[in-house]
């Protein structure tokens, strides 16, 4: 199937933990063969990133290894689907799900409504298709402002031509408290925690067939302390999806703004016993050639730590 070069990227991969489709250094693109290898995986868990920028999307030729969509990942509990934000990443998502012979059932969780993370939803195909059913989950706004409303603000005028009510699939909308434990399905369990972020954001930890992701997508570490809710997260999850906008050296600068840094995962990985640091929500201003750099810091200070890329799959 092509593996072996994806897998001399990471060293750790060679012992066969971890599972990435897609040949050559860097090139995580999926082919037909590799999606189709996952469809058949059963009852697995399995990870792919569609966008993994903060902010803004920032498409161009020094993006393009990385990617330059918005913060956006699927993941598959079997047959069960289930995504993580609702960036730019969304919209070619929604164009592959469309592609399968079967009427889609999907959880959308957000994180938080800032734009980066919502702007997708407006051209995310399976909304507009009558035998979709897209159950959309948010753990941040309060009352009388729930989820529902806060996307009717977004996708009206003079912001957005088309209204949230011509999507023709059935859409539920539910808010809950960051900090429930949510059950989607029976064997899909949530812990949910808030996060340190303006106006407030909802990290997850997923867990299903006896493995763990934690989802800390947008948060802001506290320097003199270790974040519990963080931890509580992260602790010995088997993948940790962290946002790393930022270096330490760069953090002094935008404090306040509500982000992390790549070293502040690598710190937060080690001291809860997690398994593999996937950094995450790039900040435009990281180029392919800086994030290369990245990388390369990361895996010295903890091997096996990944740079989310767009196209990348993960099987614990």
């Amino acid at each position: 199937m092509g593996y072996a070069k994806s897998r001399s990227l990471i060293p750790s991969a060679a012992a066969g933990r971890w599972f990435f489709p897609g040949a050559g250094r860097y090139s995580w693109r999926q082919r037909a063969e590799d999606r189709a290898l996952l469809r058949l995986s059963g009852s697995g868990l399995w990870l792919r990133f569609w966008g993994v920028r903060g902010s803004i999307a920032c498409p161009g030729p020094t993006t393009a290894r990385y990617g330059g969509n918005t913060s956006c990942v699927e993941i598959r509990c079997g047959e069960r689907l289930l995504i993580f934000d609702g960036g730019t990443g969304l919209r070619p998502l929604g164009k592959e799900l469309m592609k399968e012979s079967r009427a889609l059932e999907i959880d959308l969780f957000f994180s938080h409504t800032h734009f980066d993370h919502i702007v997708g939803l407006p051209f995310f195909a399976p909304c507009y298709d009558a035998e979709s059913r897209i159950r959309v989950w948010s753990g941040h706004l309060k009352p009388p402002l729930g989820i529902e409303a806060a996307l009717r603000l977004m996708m009206a005028p003079p912001l957005f031509p088309i209204p949230l009510g011509k999507f023709a699939a059935r859409l539920d909308f539910i808010d809950f408290a960051a900090g429930e434990e949510l059950m989607p399905y029976p064997e899909v369990r949530l812990s949910t925690a808030p996060l340190n972020h303006p106006d407030g954001a909802t990290g997850y930890r997923l867990e299903y067939g006896g493995k763990s992701v934690a989802f800390v997508f947008d948060t802001e570490h506290r320097p003199e302390t270790r974040d519990r809710e963080v931890m509580r997260l992260i602790a010995g999850a088997d993948i940790v999806i962290y946002d790393s906008a930022y270096t330490d050296a760069e953090y002094p600068a935008h404090r306040g703004w509500g982000h992390s840094t790549w070293q502040e995962g690598v710190r937060l990985a080690e001291a809860a016993g997690a398994g593999l640091l996937v950094l995450f929500h790039h900040d435009p201003a990281h180029d392919d050639a800086f994030l290369d750099r990245v990388a390369c810091e990361a895996a010295k200070r903890r091997p096996g730590t990944l740079v989310a890329q767009e196209g990348m799959v993960l099987r614990p």
